[in-house]
């Protein structure tokens, strides 16, 4: 009997391992991704995980096409004024995403002239943004020479260009052209 009981128990034991080893589960990501539900729930879970969320930033930052995604979304974020919004709540990232950006312009030059084009681009738009340029330029000695020699430059490459300016200056301010005239 207490044998019968033994063997019972040893049978039900490998029956119920067996059981469990032909019951495991096989995870295909691609099939859950399909689903939306599955899609939206991998997506919150990963978000609210700050650990799960930043595995997945590196992640992404190893792959080549998700780097330039992340990239372009970031630069979309900041030219919508979303970003700027971030920041005023938030200081301290303000001050990590400033030497962030100082960090990766000191390493990548071509990347600094292209921001700082697309920058003049942006306040050339507008009149405030010409007055704001036109004010940083004469408060920097150093811009104010930069801009100084490049008008020189571009005076003596275009005389038409120095004429048409030398012409809506005066327009704008009689009084420089008292001045100009009492030279």
């Amino acid at each position: 009997m207490k044998n019968m009981k033994t063997t019972v128990k040893i049978l039900m034991t490998v029956g119920l391992v067996g059981t469990m080893l032909s019951c495991k589960s096989s995870f295909n990501a691609t099939e859950t991704m399909q689903v939306e539900e599955n899609r939206n729930a991998i997506y919150q879970e990963i978000i609210s995980n700050p650990v799960q969320f930043t595995n997945f930033i590196s992640d992404a930052q190893k792959n080549e096409g998700a780097k330039k995604i992340l990239m372009k979304t970031h630069m979309e974020q900041m030219e919508s004024g979303n970003m700027k919004m971030m920041m005023e709540k938030n200081p301290e990232m303000k001050e990590k995403m400033q030497s962030h950006m100082q960090v990766m312009m000191d390493k990548n030059p071509e990347m600094m002239q292209k921001m700082q084009s697309k920058m003049l681009a942006k306040m050339m738009e507008s009149e405030n943004g010409r007055k704001m340029l036109m004010d940083e330029i004469h408060n920097n000695e150093m811009m104010k020479m930069e801009m100084k020699e490049k008008m020189m430059q571009m005076m003596d490459e275009n005389p038409e260009m120095m004429e048409e300016m030398m012409q809506k200056l005066m327009e704008k301010n009689p009084e420089m052209m008292k001045m100009m005239k009492g030279k």
